[in-house]
């Protein structure tokens, strides 16, 4: 176990050495993302855009399932670490290995059995279904793999493994990106391509934390004779992990949502904005980045009793965190365009997509503050303050915003919602860690 980076003198660096990894593994991440968009878009098929990016919120549901025992998991662990209870960490990690494919599973049988109502709900139309329904088959039958990709790349952190996770991410990602054309293109498969080469990267990636689990790990398991916990680890797993689901589970409605009010604006708006939304991934991987490579610290900081480490790591965090903020989205703002037309080389998409896209970067900073404020509610197992957050940001502050934004500005309003949420999800979140973390923390 890499202990010596939890006791590293130096805040800072320590969290440069857990952060910087999974940053990078969220750069390829996010460049498998766009490779997947870009090769679909090469076909020039606006109805084939719109109907992979129609599948975009199932996606996000399976990631969200998968962080109920992922972040969830690596929660507890990491305030076990601090404690030194090593076999509570080998019970923990087994169960949530076992129980996210068994989950997997189950739900892999509800989506292909309700597979039409499903593809309608999210926004399928006539012109754009048999592509969405392509794409969903393929994604729905591996659910169970994607699903469990989301334990160990979160848990082997919580060891110090942050290059272990950085590398199973990334050896999935580049098996996706080299897929994609021979699938999509090539082979002629289109939509149900794209779903299976991301299907085949996530297998390969599975297969290399299992590996890296059994072979380096000292305190994580994959035993089922392990599989056991008390009752209070499941709850703390669930306390934390349900919320940072919920977060993942509000992203899909709220894309349905503006797909759905987008609907009447025709086509070419939902595929602009598929695509303004795995272009703002740029923004949103690398901070997401950031915030969790200090979850591990926190953790453990938390679980020690280390005041004094955790004030320093966060004033460290929020500083850092803000300054590459207002960077990314300064130069996303002004390379809009040109980011739209390295997708789509059509007029109407790339000016409709650019002024979605600098919409949704406008309040990166605010952004930023409230996935570090919900990373240390999670981290020091505050279950009510993490709840909140979590139905906030792309919940509840989402729908009314969007309700009264709307109504007020029509189409407008629809790309104006977000940042409006931003502003006032990082107010509640400021007011939150006040009242629930602040005194912990001195």
């Amino acid at each position: 176990m890499e202990n010596e980076i939890f006791n590293e003198t130096k805040v800072s660096k320590a969290y440069l050495r857990l952060s910087v990894p999974l940053v990078f593994s969220m750069v390829v991440t996010l460049i498998y993302n766009l490779a997947d968009t870009f090769f679909v878009a090469q076909t020039n098929d606006t109805n084939l855009v719109a109907g992979v990016s129609l599948g975009m919120p199932l996606f996000t549901l399976l990631m969200a399932v998968g962080n109920i025992f992922g972040q969830g998991g690596s929660s507890l662990i990491s305030r076990l670490l601090g404690q030194r209870d090593e076999t509570g960490v080998r019970h923990a990690s087994s169960f949530c290995f076992y129980i996210t494919i068994i989950a997997g599973v189950i739900i892999a049988a509800v989506m292909l059995m309700f597979r039409v109502p499903i593809l309608y709900l999210i926004g399928a139309s006539e012109e754009t279904f048999s592509h969405a329904s392509d794409y969903y088959v393929y994604l729905a039958a591996g659910a169970p793999v994607i699903m469990l990709s989301f334990i160990h790349s979160n848990l082997l952190r919580s060891e110090g493994m942050s290059k272990g996770s950085m590398t199973g991410t990334i050896t999935g990602a580049v098996v996706n990106i080299v897929l994609d054309p021979v699938f999509i293109s090539v082979l002629g498969l289109g939509a149900g391509g794209a779903a299976i080469a991301t299907v085949i990267g996530y297998i390969c990636s599975d297969v290399y934390f299992a590996v890296i689990v059994a072979k380096k790990s000292r305190v994580l398991s994959i035993r089922p004779s392990e599989i056991a916990i008390p009752a209070d680890y499941i709850l703390q797993i669930l306390g934390i992990g349900v919320p940072a689901a919920i977060v993942n589970v509000m992203q899909s409605v709220s894309v349905v949502l503006m797909n759905q009010f987008l609907l009447p604006f025709g086509n070419d708006k939902i595929a602009a904005m598929g695509i303004v939304l795995k272009v703002s991934m740029i923004a949103l991987l690398l901070l997401t980045g950031f915030a969790f490579g200090g979850q591990p610290l926190f953790g453990y900081y938390y679980g020690a009793g280390d005041k004094k480490k955790l004030s320093e790591l966060f004033r460290f965090c929020m500083r850092f965190i803000s300054i590459i903020a207002l960077v990314l989205t300064a130069v996303i703002f002004i390379f809009a365009p040109f980011l739209m037309r390295c997708f789509m080389d059509n007029d109407g998409i790339v000016s409709d997509g650019t002024v979605m896209l600098r919409w949704q970067v406008i309040t990166m900073v605010f952004v930023g503050m409230v996935l570090l404020f919900t990373i240390i509610f999670q981290s020091t197992g505050k279950i009510v303050g993490s709840f909140i957050l979590s139905v906030s940001r792309q919940g509840i502050v989402f729908l009314i915003v969007f309700a009264v934004a709307y109504h007020v500005a029509g189409y407008t309003g629809i790309l104006a919602t977000q940042a409006i949420a931003d502003i006032l999800t990082a107010g509640i979140a400021a007011l939150l860690f006040y009242k629930q973390v602040y005194r912990e923390f001195r």
